[in-house]
Order: structure tokens, then sequence, then C-alpha cells
């Protein structure tokens, strides 16, 4: 399944400052366990956790990504 990432400039300063590629942010959205929040989702797998909605068919807009 190919998906597109439509990345906020917050949530890329905060994957650059972490070392985190769009692969790893994919794949926790893909495989990650999701959690519903207000405005979208929450996914978490391994150590990464990945805020989005999803905006179309297989288009997901990432606000943030942060690790634990």
């Amino acid at each position: 399944m190919t998906i597109e990432l439509k990345i906020s400039r917050h949530a890329a300063d905060k994957m650059l400052w972490l070392g985190i590629t769009k692969e790893q942010v994919k794949e926790a959205i893909v495989k990650g366990a999701k959690f519903r929040q207000t405005e979208g989702h929450l996914s978490k797998f391994r150590y990464l956790n990945v805020a989005y909605k999803k905006t179309g068919l297989n288009v997901y807009k990432v606000k943030t990504v942060y690790v634990e």
C-alpha cells in the first residue's frame, strides 16, 4: 500500500531534530496501534508516535511526531 504524507512544518522540524525518516512515519501509520483523537488519530509503533489526520484516500496530514 502506498500512502502520501503531507507533513506540517512542525512535524518536519521534529523529524529533522529527532532523526526520523518519512519511511518510519509511514510504517508507524500503517502498522501502529491507533487511538482516536479530537482532530484525527495517534499511531504508536515501537518508540515512535505520530499524530495525523486522514485527508483523502491514502493521504495523511502529519501534525507531529515524537518518541517515548
